[in-house]
């Protein structure tokens, strides 16, 4: 069984940087691929980026891309991401999480993700 552990959540001012982090243990031979997911009150869950395990190839959303990196530790077993230029509508409880896609789920599909973390709360305000 694996588990995932956020950290690096908060409050930042618009314009702001802020890093995330996952620590994953357990079945890490089981996925191959990480991602971070974001879901905001009312809305559903969405993909923010991820990551293929084994060559750390990337995937972001569009509104992401350019402003966030996603990156893999392999030796720690640990992705991160490294989120700039955070606008108010970044604001919402990030997700990490663990699948199997096998070239049958998207990146961005969430039922290919079978392992989550608690969620780390993210709010860019003024």
């Amino acid at each position: 069984q694996m588990q995932l552990v956020e950290s690096g959540g908060g409050l930042v001012q618009p314009g702001g940087s802020l890093r995330l982090s996952c620590a994953a243990s357990g079945s890490i031979l089981s996925i191959d691929t990480m991602g971070w997911f974001c879901q905001a009150p009312g809305k559903e869950r969405e993909v923010v980026a991820a990551i293929r395990w084994t060559d750390s190839r990337t995937y972001y959303k569009s509104l992401t891309k350019g402003r966030f990196t996603i990156s893999r530790d392999k030796a720690q077993n640990t992705v991160n991401l490294q989120m700039n230029s955070l606008n108010a509508e970044d604001t919402s409880v990030y997700y990490c999480a663990a699948g199997y896609l096998g070239g049958v789920y998207l990146y961005s599909a969430v039922k290919g993700y079978r392992c989550w973390g608690q969620g780390t709360q993210v709010t860019v305000s003024s």
